[in-house]
């Protein structure tokens, strides 16, 4: 039987296990991502191990998230993040070169390699042949560290391109038509692979931008093959030499098969507040607007800029609306600078904002009351832009160009000009000044502790019982945002006292006390918290803070009745125990508030997967299970990850 790209590239890097999905594996990691947002804890974590040196191939610190510095923090973090890059051999790319993903597509993405980064979109190099995975800053550490990732090896499902896209219609349509199908739920420990004749008349920025987005799908990643397009690529960006081919054999087979005509799609988008939420432009065609913004690590690169450009040339976009453009990388940046876009699209109206996440993660940006906002970024998920009941709609670039100028939601076919086309570049601009190379012996840098940047938090370890209260009960679909919310909160990533503040903020209410303020009165009075949801619990970003600042306050376990893959795994390394109901239908008997006990855990979690669970306030019981390896159930009652590493 023939290898699928992904089993070619995990079978060159299995360090343990057999790929057999389903089946616990190793993989061994040659370039790790961190961010700034991320990235302190994830350098704090690796100090904490004590590794002198990274061990990959490549190792790149980004910073590209906190760049507002409102206050020390932002940049006690940049300082720190700097040192320790060039103390322990990782290149540092300084504020201001651009969003980690766009980036690394640009300068160190190669075909056939892994990559592990603390950043949920890190599958966007999967548009270069790459298995790039997205896992918790932590995870990132231990493999900086030379560790294998763990993982459950992969369900592959072949997503098959036939066709060509029609004019106006983007790539991003191509994504969106695969989350219309396989939503944003029930596709944990899958591998999207693109394949089919389509797959050759996309190029590398347009499958970014598909792999980019399937992390709003659950999957572990996806991945294109790496072909003459990879190599016309990467020759453009002056690193010909690293291209290689990779393509599925020919009798390769995978576990379902989603069959894509490109020439019938449309324009497409996702209403609020969802991405899996699809609906065509042409249904809410005339839909007045009030913001549209262009950028984020999915849409940001120089096709899509100069895309938007050619439609703005010469005209002005609606009074009604604003619009903002964020340049996915300084490259970019400079390219459309020197080729006359940048000027054009400032004639037109914009706003051009730096070349960073911004408003993609609620860093500024945010529509007023009731406002509608179009954005060609990844999540819409309620209340991210930082506009508590926002309205945000995902598009493609075509479409909101086409809707700024209109100011109302327009189907870009419907407009009286010619599809915009543009001369891709033989040679991309490449200047990589504000990429910092670590240095060949790094013992003597200095690291810069800034009095915002403190120790990460270790966890004590499992009691034998657990005292439980149910400090919060939440629905379906809950992601990190609205366990960990980002914008104004961001800035307190390196203060976890502070930052545990912001848990689950979204749901606090006027009249009773906050979350944070619940859950540290009852960690203070020797309990233990207990957090119990729906479906698809934990959708969303990696940040680890998600399973970090709810340990801090006392929480021991979630019982929910599905956990997504980067969540289920940051709650092992801090010491959660995850549980699911056994029966769903449990957790209708459940209130906040009720007190759960969870009698001799270690050892119930050590004699199996079954867990029992009392709800003494109304005198029932309910079985809960767990999927956690013989290896995980240890870190858990270790108290984490850290924890077990200390006492090794």
């Amino acid at each position: 039987m023939g290898l699928s790209v992904v089993g070619k590239i995990l079978t060159r890097h299995l360090v343990t296990g057999e790929l057999v999905a389903g089946e616990k594996i190793g993989v061994r990691i040659d370039q790790t991502l961190t961010q700034d947002a991320t990235g302190t804890m994830a350098y704090l974590e690796f100090e904490a191990m004590g590794t002198q040196r990274v061990r990959t191939e490549l190792s790149v610190s980004y910073v590209d998230h906190n760049m507002a510095m409102f206050g020390p923090e932002n940049h006690n973090d940049h300082l720190y993040l700097q040192s320790i890059a060039a103390r322990i051999g990782a290149y540092f790319s300084r504020a201001g070169n651009g969003i980690c993903h766009q980036v690394h597509l640009e300068r160190f993405a190669r075909p056939g390699r892994t990559l592990l980064g603390s950043d949920s979109h890190t599958p966007t190099a999967g548009g270069m042949g790459m298995v790039a995975i997205g896992a918790g800053g932590l995870d990132v550490a231990l493999a900086m560290s030379g560790a294998p990732f763990t993982m459950e090896a992969p369900r592959v499902i072949g997503v098959r391109l036939t066709g060509r896209l029609s004019p106006w219609v983007a790539a991003k349509d191509i994504i969106f038509r695969v989350l219309e199908i396989l939503t944003t739920k029930g596709n944990v420990n899958c591998i999207i692979e693109y394949c089919g004749p389509g797959v050759e008349t996309l190029s590398v920025p347009e499958r970014a931008t598909c792999t980019n987005m399937g992390a709003e799908l659950g999957v572990t990643t996806s991945v294109f093959p790496s072909d003459e397009r990879t190599r016309d690529y990467l020759r453009a960006q002056g690193r010909e030499d690293i291209w290689e081919p990779l393509s599925a054999d020919l009798d390769a087979t995978y576990d379902r098969v989603i069959d894509i005509d490109l020439s019938t799609l449309e324009p497409l988008t996702s209403a609020p507040s969802s991405p899996d939420n699809i609906v065509t432009v042409r249904s809410v065609q005339g839909k007045e607007i009030h913001q549209v913004l262009v950028g984020s690590c999915t849409n940001s690169s120089y096709r899509d800029l100069m895309i938007v450009a050619s439609m703005l040339k010469g005209r002005t976009i609606h009074p009604r609306v604003q619009m903002g453009i964020s340049p996915g990388s300084r490259q970019v940046f400079e390219m459309i600078a020197e080729n006359g876009a940048l000027a054009t699209l400032i004639g037109a109206g914009c706003r051009i904002l730096e070349s960073a996440c911004g408003p993609c993660i609620g860093q500024g940006q945010s529509a007023g009351d009731d406002r509608v906002s179009l954005r060609t970024f990844n999540r819409n998920f309620k209340g991210r832009s930082g506009t508590k009941d926002d309205q945000v709609y995902l598009v493609s670039p075509e479409t909101a160009a086409a809707s700024a100028l209109q100011g109302v939601f327009t189907d870009p076919r419907t407009l009286d000009m010619p599809y915009p086309s543009f001369e891709w570049p033989k040679r991309f601009r490449i200047d990589d000044a504000m990429i910092i190379p670590p240095p060949a012996d790094g013992s003597g840098v200095e690291v810069i502790r800034g009095s915002t940047i403190g120790d990460p938090p270790t966890n004590s370890t499992l009691p034998d019982d657990v005292n439980g209260k149910v400090l919060i009960k939440v629905g379906d679909k809950i992601t990190t945002d609205h366990i960990m919310p980002a914008g104004p909160f961001l800035k307190f990533r390196s203060n976890i006292p502070a930052y545990s503040e912001a848990v689950f903020y979204i749901f606090n209410e006027p009249d009773k006390p906050a979350f944070f303020e619940r859950a540290a009165e009852w960690r203070d009075q020797g309990g233990h918290g207990i957090i119990v949801g729906g479906e698809s619990y934990g959708q969303g970003s990696s940040r680890e803070h998600a399973a970090i600042c709810p340990m801090y306050l006392g929480i021991k376990a979630k019982i929910v009745k599905s956990i997504e893959r980067i969540h289920l795994a940051n709650l092992i390394n801090f010491g959660i125990v995850p549980l699911l109901f056994a029966a769903p239908d449990d957790y209708d008997g459940i209130d906040e508030g009720d007190r759960l006990s969870i009698d001799g855990i270690a050892a119930q979690l050590r004699a199996g997967t079954e867990i029992m669970v009392r709800n003494t306030t109304k005198d029932t019981a309910f079985r809960t299970r767990h999927t956690l390896t013989d290896e995980e159930v240890e870190i858990v009652i270790a108290g984490g990850k850290l924890n077990q590493v200390a006492s090794s």
